[in-house]
């Protein structure tokens, strides 16, 4: 410090705050969002505060000071702990003539009150869905619009609430659904659905997850104006409903011994509590072929992944791509998956 100039000093203090806050989140998802609520609020910033950590170790490596390290090191053991922010490759496995892909799709109830000022919108994430031609399609906020055919699917599984205009999450299948049904969240219109599909002699659980929203407007202007301390406080009573709604939901799973690929919207980061409890052993097919950041949500500051496809072991991540068509506030992602 001594052998810094003032503002270098001053950047490095900077540097030693943003450090300190990373690492005091990595026991983030180990924070039950019931007994610590506003501490679970700091989670959303995980991804900010490690783009900020590169920034700063990039500064100091221009520079050749040893001041480095402190990021470096907190950057090192974020990485060991929960792997990279960025994937810079990806598992390419061929695909076998066994493969079957997994889609999901958070559409806005597609489009239905112009938040995108764009013609089409609904017929455009259909003909998209069957350009990709999935075989399992995992649906949140979704609305039997007028528009709307997915009648190239031969199964579907929807439940839908709401008296005047009726909205919900769906499953489709190309493979024949032998059992439904639908996880009951309190006081809210999210909820979980699930279906077992038979596919050759395997029967296959697909659960769709839907998790409280934390209804923050990505607009600069909206945020701007937003109360800071009636944001915090409404934000950690949305992430306690989304532990409840996850131990509703991990009790529902827990009772099932077919093979199982959860899908959802869990408006959540990879760096939660609730992403920890439901993603338990599973395998996040992200992590095991994905490239890049894997922005799954419109949010204009830095790149947030809250939409996911997690497997059990027995299935074989061959690849897994997020698109980048903007037909929603969320992109959709998708994974080619085998069985073992």
């Amino acid at each position: 410090m001594k052998k810094l100039s003032f503002i270098n000093k001053i950047i490095y203090i900077i540097n030693v705050v943003f450090a300190i806050l990373l690492l005091l989140s990595y026991i983030l998802p180990f924070a039950s969002p019931k007994t610590f609520s506003v501490l679970s609020v700091l989670s959303l910033g995980v991804p900010f505060l490690i783009l900020c950590n590169v920034l700063f170790f990039l500064y100091w490596l221009i520079r050749l000071k040893k001041q480095l390290m402190l990021s470096f090191v907190i950057l090192v053991i974020g990485y060991i702990s929960f792997g990279s922010l960025y994937k810079f490759t990806s598992s390419e496995n061929s695909v076998n003539s066994d493969s079957f892909k997994v889609m999901n799709y958070n559409v806005r109830l597609f489009n239905l009150y112009n938040w995108i000022e764009d013609d089409n919108i609904e017929t455009k994430i259909v003909d998209f869905i069957k350009d990709e031609s999935p075989e399992i399609l995992s649906v949140q906020e979704y609305h039997p619009h007028k528009n709307i055919d997915l009648s190239f699917f031969k199964h579907k599984y929807e439940k839908l609430s709401g008296k005047k205009m009726k909205y919900g999450q769906a499953i489709f299948s190309q493979y024949p659904i032998i059992n439904s049904g639908s996880i009951e969240f309190s006081n809210t219109a999210n909820n979980a659905i699930f279906v077992d599909v038979v596919k050759a002699s395997d029967t296959i659980r697909v659960y769709n997850i839907h998790l409280e929203s934390m209804r923050i407007n990505a607009d600069v202007e909206s945020l701007k104006n937003e109360d800071s301390e009636r944001l915090f406080k409404r934000v950690g009573t949305t992430f306690k409903m989304q532990q409840l709604q996850t131990e509703l939901f991990l009790k529902h799973k827990n009772k099932c011994h077919y093979k199982t690929i959860v899908c959802g919207d869990f408006n959540n980061t990879p760096f939660s509590y609730v992403y920890r409890k439901i993603k338990g052993d599973l395998n996040d097919t992200f992590k095991e072929a994905g490239n890049g950041f894997g922005r799954t949500y419109d949010f204009k500051f830095f790149p947030v992944r809250i939409d996911f496809i997690l497997t059990d072991d027995v299935f074989s991540v061959e690849s897994f791509e997020t698109y980048s068509q903007h037909f929603s506030d969320h992109y959709p992602i998708s994974t080619t998956l085998s069985l073992q």
